[in-house]
């Protein structure tokens, strides 16, 4: 078995325009190596559809922010360079991989794990498993730096990827193993490892 720590990990979140199915507004990336979340990088582009007022709401993105953002295609090379043979990680990633994969053909992740369904696995008896709930319960908004917001991906990526390392490391702090993490219940949104 081997421990999480010794792999690459890409925490993503994207936010979307509310089309169905949703087209790509913001992504945010932060990688972890060796146990430790780095530093997260984001990008703002610019969809074939306009941005609804109801996507405007939850993430306050407005189509004239994003008016000279650049398209996907002027980003793809170097987010699949980012992304390169890291396991993905987010919380519900089945919609956040839904977006990279109808954005990025033939992209296939290392494998990916699901915080939300880890969150249901080892975090019994929570009261809600989305994650503004958890990240208040455990308190992981703590220090994080002044203007971030929820449903913002630099918010988001911070704050999930605390939330996976908190549940990839036993109370005891001894790192759990990869094979431990993975969902037995792969579904047709999840990278099989």
């Amino acid at each position: 078995m081997t421990a999480w720590t010794q792999w690459q990990y890409a925490v993503i979140d994207v936010e979307g325009n509310g089309q169905h199915p949703p087209d790509l507004v913001e992504l945010g990336f932060l990688p972890v190596a060796g146990g430790q979340p780095g530093e997260p990088t984001t990008w703002l582009f610019k969809p074939e559809a306009p941005i609804t007022s109801i996507a405007r709401r939850i993430h306050g993105i407005t189509n004239d922010a994003i008016t000279d953002a650049p398209v996907f295609a002027e980003r793809e090379a170097e987010i699949r360079s980012l992304l390169g043979e890291a396991i993905l990680v987010a919380h519900n990633a089945g919609v956040d991989l839904g977006v990279l994969k109808r954005k990025m053909p033939g992209f296939s992740p290392a494998g990916v794990l699901d915080t939300l369904k880890l969150s249901r696995r080892l975090l019994p008896g929570q009261p809600s498993y989305r994650l503004g709930p958890l990240v208040r319960a455990l308190h992981l908004d703590e220090s994080l730096p002044s203007g971030l917001q929820p449903h913002r991906v630099t918010y988001d990526v911070i704050v999930t990827a605390r939330l996976f390392v908190r549940l990839a490391t036993r109370p005891d702090g001894v790192p759990r193993s990869l094979e431990e993490l993975q969902d037995r219940t792969v579904g047709d949104h999840d990278a099989l490892f």
